[in-house]
This record gives C-alpha cells, sequence and structure tokens, in this order.
C-alpha cells in the first residue's frame, strides 16, 4: 500500500459542488490540532509520571503508516514537564490520555471535519464550519454497527489488490465494539467498494463505504488529522 499525497485542487472541486450543499453549515468549529507520533509513548491517566499507563502510543499504524494522534489539551507539571492530552485508539471509543510533548513531532492544523450521519446514511464535510462535500453512504448492519462518536482520519491508503476497498480508504481511530478478533483490531474505516449498488444503506461490517468516484473527491478535499463525528 502506498499513500496518496494530499492534492491541491481544493478550490476547484468545492466550485463544482451544488450549491445546497455549499451553503448548509454547522456552527463554527475551532482549529483541530494533531501531531505525528515521534516514538513509543506511554500514554497515562494523568500529566504525571506517577499516573497510570492507559496504554503505549506507537509511532506506526497496524498498517505500517504513520501514526498521528488528535491533541485535545496542554498542560505542565510541577516540573514544568509538557504533557498533551490526546485520542486514543483503544477500546472503549472516547478514552483519551496524557503523553510527554517531546514525543510528539510538528503540532500541526486542519479546519475540516468529516460528519456521518448514520440515520440519513450520508457523509458531509465541512471547513470552517461551511459544508464543502455530501454524498450517500454505506454504514454497518445491526448487528455489525458503525459506532457513534468523534474520532480522529490518521493515515491515506491506497493501491489495494483487492477491489472491495475501492481506489483510497482513510483509516481512523474507531474501533468497532463487536469484532474485537477482527485482523488488525477492529478499526473503522472510510473506504471506496467494488458494490456501488448496496449505497447508501446499512451494508458493512461497521466500515463507511463510498461509491469510488466520491470517495476520490473526498481524498481532494480531507486531509489527515480530520476530526470524525458518526451521529
Amino acid at each position: 500500500m502506498k499513500r496518496v499525497e494530499a492534492a491541491t485542487a481544493i478550490v476547484a472541486a468545492v466550485l463544482l459542488l451544488p450549491a445546497a450543499v455549499v451553503a448548509a453549515s454547522v456552527p463554527q468549529a475551532p482549529v483541530t490540532r494533531w501531531a505525528y507520533l515521534l516514538r513509543p509513548a506511554p500514554a497515562r491517566a494523568s500529566p504525571t509520571l506517577r499516573a497510570s499507563v492507559v496504554t503505549v502510543v506507537g509511532p506506526a499504524t497496524p498498517e505500517g503508516e504513520s501514526n498521528l494522534v488528535r491533541i485535545l489539551e496542554e498542560r505542565k507539571d510541577r516540573r514544568l514537564q509538557e504533557w498533551v492530552r490526546v485520542d486514543l485508539a483503544i477500546r472503549p471509543n472516547g478514552t483519551t490520555g496524557w503523553v510527554p510533548r517531546d514525543a510528539l513531532g510538528d503540532i500541526r492544523a486542519v479546519r475540516t471535519r468529516l460528519v456521518i450521519d448514520r440515520a440519513s446514511r450520508t457523509a458531509t464535510l465541512f471547513r470552517a464550519g461551511q459544508a464543502v462535500f455530501r454524498v450517500a453512504v454505506g454504514i454497518g448492519t445491526a448487528r455489525y454497527p458503525t459506532p457513534a462518536g468523534t474520532f480522529t482520519v490518521r493515515e491515506r491508503l491506497a493501491g489495494f489488490d483487492d477491489p472491495f476497498y475501492g481506489p483510497i480508504a482513510f483509516g481512523t481511530t474507531a474501533r468497532s465494539a463487536v469484532l474485537t478478533d477482527w485482523p488488525g483490531g477492529g478499526f473503522v474505516g472510510i473506504h471506496g467498494t467494488d458494490r456501488p449498488d448496496l449505497i447508501p444503506g446499512r451494508v458493512s461490517h461497521g466500515c463507511v463505504r463510498l461509491r469510488n468516484a466520491d470517495i476520490r473527491r473526498l481524498a481532494v478535499l480531507m486531509p489527515v488529522g480530520t476530526p470524525v463525528t458518526i451521529r
């Protein structure tokens, strides 16, 4: 698999969107900050070396890509060591932990947010509070539901041998609560499909499926580090 580089034709893609989509909006969201891991780092329950370890966050994803974390809060301890509270890709979803600031690389920022609405079977990408992209999606079945919560896009993958995943996939920090023994750990992805006729619908084991043309457009508009809200 190879990483797909971020495209630059964002403005042109937005101009192609229907006016109704561009006009839609959500409350202005703050800038989301994120950073890559430089080394394995214990994530602790509080910002101190004496706190219990929640998990160890590694610098690579299960697919071998550079791992990133979404930054939620920063704090210094009594010794003036800097700590950062981050989201963790572990069960239960929504777990956070504190890692040393020096375990992270440069802090980067995005103003995008992807919202997956399970009731309407849609995915909407917002930039600076404005909807710039909306499409129909497939979600998990009743037996294998797509989990609710706010997660992070931490990798972008392409070059699959199996057309099942389509041309591009985004790996997220979301975990299935049902597929606990699934290969790779039951992570929820956002990817293309070889069955576009099933979209929209409840068709997956928890992942979010887009038609291939739509996932290609999303890859132009959505950078890694983007938060994903599934509701």
